[in-house]
């Protein structure tokens, strides 16, 4: 697996040829995973069917316990994550925030991700 990094304000990284690369470790799955949280379900137009369903599935829909197994079911079930194995969150309003640990075929590393979302149309 091999994924081009990610600077600290969420841009590809350039310029430093091979380096600028995750490469089967366990930051490659990771930033994956943080990338996939910031997808929202069907805003992807090349395929709809990609993306954490936040307005179907967490945020002001359900309990934050159902929310959190919405959310690490959706980890699940990004390629290369073997399992989830710690898992804490907090929701203030319409802010979630996360920490997971999850295994990957390479080692363990630990994600973290935080959404503000937006209410949907025709809310009020």
């Amino acid at each position: 697996m091999r994924v081009r990094a990610l600077t600290a304000d969420y841009d590809y990284a350039f310029g430093q040829s091979a380096q600028n690369f995750l490469v089967d470790s366990p930051e490659a799955v990771g930033q994956i995973v943080e990338t996939s949280m910031n997808l929202y379900y069907g805003e992807y137009y090349w395929d709809t069917t990609q993306g954490m369903p936040w307005f179907d599935g967490v945020i002001g829909k359900f309990s934050q316990n159902e929310a959190d197994l919405t959310i690490q079911a959706f980890i699940a079930s990004i390629p290369n994550v073997t399992s989830v194995t710690s898992f804490e969150s907090t929701v203030e309003g319409r802010n979630y925030s996360a920490t997971a640990t999850i295994i990957t075929p390479y080692g363990s590393t630990t994600v973290s991700f935080s959404r503000t979302i937006p209410t949907p149309q025709g809310d009020s």
